[in-house]
């Protein structure tokens, strides 16, 4: 059996830790993938055959990836079509996103009106995620001003 490299373990893992999150493996291993390659940016071929997956496992894979904003395409100097690379600021991007807090705590609140109201027995499930959802949906943007701030901080000395 050929030893796999540490960048392909690392995807491996990428893959058993998104797939306990609901996630399909290829998507793992695409994203654990990218975050680890060199070049940071890698073809579709060089997905396919780094990580032993067929070309359709990886373009549904990273068609997955560019809509949720982790991955984007780019081009390559001296490469005909073009390659993806993860975005530096991807997670950064996606958790300042109050779009699927907002939603989430909608259908929360929808789901009071159809169940009775706020009051109505049964409904502590629905209050309890209600709150939770527009908790995160205020909190998590201060959280990531918080992160901005300290992380160019870091940029200013040794970082």
């Amino acid at each position: 059996m050929t030893e796999l490299t540490a960048q392909r373990r690392y995807a491996e893992d990428a893959a058993v830790v998104l797939s306990g999150l609901g996630l399909p493996l290829a998507y793992g291993k695409l994203l654990g993938w990218l975050l680890v390659c060199d070049p940071p940016w890698q073809t579709s071929s060089q997905l396919a055959e780094g990580l032993g997956l067929s070309k359709g496992s990886v373009s549904t894979g990273m068609r997955l990836l560019e809509t949720s904003g982790l991955a984007r395409r780019v081009p390559v100097p001296g490469h005909r079509g073009h390659a993806y690379e993860v975005r530096p600021d991807a997670i950064i991007r996606i958790a300042a996103d109050a779009t699927k807090f907002r939603a989430f705590r909608e259908l929360m609140e929808r789901g009071l009106a159809v169940a009775g109201g706020e009051d109505a027995p049964g409904t502590e499930r629905l209050r309890v995620m209600r709150d939770f959802y527009a908790f995160i949906e205020r909190e998590v943007p201060k959280l990531v001003e918080r992160f901005e701030a300290e992380y160019q901080g870091k940029g200013d000395g040794d970082g």
